[in-house]
């Protein structure tokens, strides 16, 4: 289906962060736009407010009339829903487009010039950070994310004026396979869904794959010290970026102050004096990263540094929700060994002389499973470590596998403990705390706005 034959665009589990940002982009069109979701949220219920018709019963009745229209509707759906459900499977059986939400992402990679930030860790902020250094740019774009900006208190950037469509690549389910990146990051390939992919060498083939797809003329910034080796096509360009070298890196970095200002070091031009908008140690990687795709497409040195000295983040990302001299609270999305380890580092360097507090809620049985010694290692670097029992999200149990396995190999010295979910405030009113964190990618967060509450009378 073409996007001019598009009337009505139909969403099975319209509240996921990904999804919400495409039926945006649909709305904004001028589409009808309706979907199904398991649960109600602030998500879904912002969304209605934007004008998405939304319900939350499995019900092929439910379906609005207009989304009824094979010919003119596109159904989108999200990997995570089970192959069974009720109106999937009326919507095959009807002969209708059904797409996954990476193949409607790659339809506008062809209709747009996408500018694609893929990695196991890490995208969501280049990405969001290019977004918005562009964006307030005079080059512009549209951007597609896979979390909120805090700049514009959404995951969906439209511009009625720009070819650019910044997009978050994602590896999961092999769906970054159907974009055509004009150009790409790659921030990180450290195995993960390995459910998906059985092996790590499955999962390095993946990205490998990915780098093909890469149109000529365009180009590939990649992070210097991967394992997978790029394959390009003729006419693409590749660089390399790290913190500390490579093509695009930074030097002269300076962190104190609650401030980070660093040296861009670019074979473009090089610009001095960058100030971080959000001060975090692990951002001067991935600033360097989102200024290299920013530069490479026209923004000048103004911009650039403006763009990064006002962004202010992706909520769940590093986010701050107090910060005193006596008390620091904040959330963080890592999910994954070496995001946790990057965190753990971040904080120590903002802390040294803290204690720090992480409660943990690992995410998938398989995840665990696989990386539990590589977990604890991570949050070993922290001085409390709390474990919540594990996110299931679309798994089911595995005999054996419970955070446990992670508390057992913690790093001796490490103070640890064991909560149920259901636990963590009480938890949170009878402990005293220098720096607490909230980690992980499950349903945990829902508890940062009672824990801000109950700490708050602290400052």
């Amino acid at each position: 289906m073409e996007l001019k034959d598009i009337k009505a665009v139909y969403f099975v589990g319209a509240g996921g962060i990904g999804m919400s940002a495409i039926a945006r982009y649909f709305i904004h069109k001028g589409l009808v736009v309706a979907g199904y979701d398991k649960t109600p949220s602030k998500l879904t219920e912002q969304l209605e407010k934007e004008g998405m018709l939304i319900h939350y019963e499995e019900n092929v009745d439910e379906i609005p009339h207009a989304c009824k229209k094979p010919a003119s509707t596109l159904v989108v759906y999200t990997p995570a829903i089970p192959q069974e459900h009720k109106e999937l499977v009326y919507f095959r059986e009807n002969n209708f487009d059904v797409e996954k939400r990476a193949q409607v992402l790659g339809m506008l990679t062809r209709t747009h010039k996408g500018l694609c930030v893929a990695g196991t860790h890490g995208k969501t902020t280049t990405s969001t950070m290019c977004a918005h250094i562009m964006h307030q740019s005079s080059i512009d774009c549209n951007a597609f994310l896979g979390g909120i900006s805090k700049n514009y208190g959404t995951n969906y950037i439209l511009s009625e004026k720009s070819d650019y469509v910044v997009i978050e690549a994602d590896e999961f389910d092999r769906s970054f396979h159907w974009l055509r990146p004009w150009m790409s990051v790659i921030t990180s390939t450290d195995p993960d869904h390995l459910d998906i992919y059985g092996t790590k060498e499955a999962y390095l083939e993946s990205f490998r794959h990915y780098t093909t797809l890469i149109q000529p003329g365009g180009a590939l910034i990649i992070h210097k010290n991967l394992e997978m080796k790029a394959d390009v096509q003729d006419g693409v360009k590749v660089y390399t970026y790290s913190r500390d070298e490579g093509d695009f890196h930074a030097e002269n970095v300076k962190i104190g102050n609650g401030e980070i200002t660093f040296d861009f070091i670019s074979p473009v031009e090089s610009i001095k004096n960058v100030k971080l908008g959000q001060p975090v140690p692990i951002n001067i990687e991935n600033g360097v990263a989102a200024m290299a795709m920013a530069q490479l497409n026209g923004c000048n040195a103004e911009e650039l540094k403006y763009g990064m000295k006002t962004y202010h983040g992706v909520d769940r990302r590093f986010d701050f929700k107090i910060k005193t001299d006596k008390l620091v609270f904040m959330s963080d999305y890592a999910h994954h060994p070496k995001e946790i380890y990057q965190s753990a580092k971040s904080m120590r360097e903002l802390y040294k002389d803290k204690k720090i507090t992480v409660i943990f809620q690992p995410h998938l049985y398989t995840r665990t499973r696989d990386f539990y010694k590589d977990f604890a290692d991570s949050l070993s670097l922290l001085d409390r470590v709390v474990l919540c029992d594990i996110y299931p999200a679309r798994e089911e149990p595995i005999p054996g596998v419970t955070s446990k396995l992670i508390y057992d190999n913690l790093k001796p010295g490490v103070e640890k403990e064991m909560i149920h979910k259901e636990d963590v405030l009480k938890f949170v009113e009878d402990n005293d705390f220098e720096v607490l964190v909230v980690l992980g990618a499950g349903d945990l967060d829902n508890y940062v706005p009672q824990i801000e509450k109950i700490l708050e009378k602290r400052k």
